[in-house]
């Protein structure tokens, strides 16, 4: 085994209050892809800045390899002095690396290299720190949720550039998916010490939950000894007693490390409040389109939302995903065609830049929405401290301005707000941001389990496999066009669906090429015609078409009666079932006509 080339150990540093570490290790050898995980707060961050030489612990061994190069990504980089986003990453670089590597990242983190420091967004300053810390390939690569605001296809590059970098790695990220494709080790920074796991993420829960359990039964056998010792002490002989004092200390000890064991960290529970069922037609979309300047975000796109769907939209940065949810909601009026919202709705939503939270406001306040101490629940007064519990919040952070907190516990607090407020319409935008593992189970069982309608946007493709029963997603996804169309399951499905329908594609087109001596053999021998059912079909299919389109047309502007379907819900619903029929007929004669007027132009050639 290789010596370590940066070593932790037995690190404790306190705020104080109670320890944040205390007794916490890491140790990091050539090659090593580290994840370390735990929960929100229990000072995964801060470990990391002490190996990076950030923080200084108040005790224990800190031991970096004096020729090591450690590069830390910043949460918030420090973009004075630079006059170039190019300028600031190239900044980053040591002696004889490779100024290349600049530019190669900046492109694939969608970055030119021109943009002002000053103008970018958050998002945009998360990836020029990820390029300036990944262009040098140092020895050792400490990277805290690089993720973060990162779409789909660049976060599956990453991956791919992780997987093969030279550096060892040590990662904090919420994304599941991401940590078991890079990750070959994890480390468990729990109640204040660690533990490591030789094995990837993918190995890690079912390990975590064989510590707690063996830890459970240790403290159950440590209960029992307790009371058999107690029993000796008060029924043994006095003489014997007074002679054994060991034993008696042995008790003591054995008494104040059972009182003092801290269990893990409990769980978020809670669940959505109970509201009125929602119409069974939640939304209608009938070839909506969007555009901002000649940029088209949506084209024709038609889509019905029923009850009990849960619905997944993905894609990169500035496909229009947002613009869309938006439309569909009913937020954003789209430049042609027409969007329906059903019956009885009451909408909650999570938006991904949190901009629902007051900085200054506190945490009951924000809960109860200034209404005193009390808050209803499902119909119950519930006081906001007990219910702040449930959240994994002290009573004592009751009067805490949401300034104080983290990412992870903003999140959290907006997910409690939701859940107290009645629902049946959940619309969550990036809902999986800096929420720790365990709540995430959380969110992913409420989602799963939610008896109303979801509609998601996420990166998380562990997530939206487990929650989503369709997903969304551009037709084209590497340059999106503004065509969207809808996959049947999670993201691993539309992938999947995706590739079929590529390869379809290329069949037909191969098929389609069919070389012209054929024609001219079959010219030679026979001359082919079309029969006369085809001829028949190639002159009357336009007629019908026509008629098709016509019924379409009246039953469009009968629904576009916008109190139809609350006056008739009935009547509405029957349209709609004709109308669904009415296109698929169109478009089956529009396929057929097409086939038979190509098969006419080849025969006339």
């Amino acid at each position: 085994m290789a010596p370590p080339i940066l070593k932790l150990d037995d690190i404790f540093l306190s705020f104080g209050g109670a320890p944040l570490l205390a007794g916490a290790g890491l140790q990091i050898e050539p090659g090593d892809k580290i994840c370390l995980v735990g929960r929100n707060g229990s000072g995964k961050s801060t470990l990391l800045k002490i190996a990076a030489g950030l923080v200084e612990a108040q005790s224990g061994e800190v031991f970096r390899h004096p020729s090591s190069t450690v590069r830390y990504l910043e949460q918030a980089p420090d973009f004075a002095g630079f006059k170039t986003v190019q300028a600031y990453a190239e900044a980053g670089l040591g002696p004889g690396d490779d100024p290349y590597r600049v530019t190669y990242l900046l492109s694939h983190l969608g970055l030119t290299g021109d943009e002002d420091p000053r103008m970018l967004s958050g998002g945009e300053s998360r990836r020029a720190a990820l390029a300036r810390v990944m262009a040098p390939e140092p020895d050792i690569l400490l990277l805290d949720e690089p993720t973060n605001h990162l779409d789909l296809p660049t976060i599956e590059w990453l991956e791919g550039e992780l997987q093969k970098t030279r550096s060892a790695l040590v990662l904090i990220s919420h994304d599941r998916r991401f940590l078991e494709k890079v990750s070959t080790a994890t480390v468990w920074l729990d109640r204040g010490t660690s533990r490591r796991l030789d094995r990837g993420f993918a190995h890690f829960e079912a390990w975590r939950d064989q510590v707690l359990e063996a830890e459970e039964l240790e403290q159950h056998k440590l209960g029992k000894s307790i009371e058999r010792e107690e029993h000796w002490l008060r029924y043994g002989v006095t003489a014997r007693r007074k002679r054994n004092m060991r034993r008696l200390g042995e008790l003591q000890t054995m008494r104040s490390n059972y009182r003092g064991h801290k269990g893990p960290q409990g769980t978020v529970q809670a669940t959505v409040s109970d509201a009125q069922e929602s119409g069974k037609l939640v939304i209608e979309a009938d070839k909506i389109t969007k555009s901002f300047g000649e940029r088209a975000i949506v084209t024709p796109f038609s889509i019905r939302v029923h009850r009990g769907d849960c619905i997944g939209l993905v894609g990169p940065n500035g496909a229009g995903k947002t613009t869309l949810l938006k439309m569909l909601t009913g937020q954003l009026s789209p430049d042609s065609g027409i969007v329906k919202l059903g019956t009885n709705l009451e909408i909650a939503t999570l938006d991904q830049k949190r901009e629902d939270l007051d900085p200054e406001d506190t945490l009951a306040n924000y809960l109860t929405d200034g209404r005193g101490e009390n808050l209803l629940v499902n119909g119950e007064q519930r006081h906001v401290t007990g219910y702040m519990k449930e959240f994994l919040f002290q009573p004592e952070q009751a009067r805490t301005p949401i300034r104080n907190l983290s990412g992870g516990e903003r999140a959290r607090l907006m997910l409690a707000r939701i859940l107290s407020r009645p629902t049946n319409l959940l619309i969550l935008d990036e809902p999986t941001n800096d929420l720790d593992i365990e709540t995430l189970d959380l969110l992913q069982e409420i989602v799963a389990g939610f008896p109303g309608t979801v509609i998601l946007v996420s990166h998380d493709r562990d997530f939206l496999d487990r929650t989503v029963t369709s997903t969304i997603a551009p037709a084209v996804p590497d340059a999106p066009d503004g065509r969207w169309i809808e996959y049947a399951g999670g993201y691993s499905d539309m992938l999947v669906q995706r590739k079929g329908a590529l390869e379809e594609r290329k069949k037909a087109e191969k098929a389609a090429e069919k070389p012209k001596t054929q024609q001219a053999t079959a010219s030679g021998s026979a001359k082919v015609k079309l029969s006369f059912k085809q001829k028949f079909a190639l002159e009357n299919l336009p007629k019908e078409m026509a008629k098709a389109e016509a019924e379409i047309a009246k039953r469009e502007q009968v629904m576009a009666d916008p109190n139809l379907f609350t006056r008739d819900p009935a009547a509405f619903n029957r349209l709609a079932g004709e109308m669904e029929k009415l296109r698929a007929s169109l478009t089956d004669m529009e396929e057929e006509w097409l086939e038979l007027e190509m098969l006419r132009e080849e025969l006339e050639g």
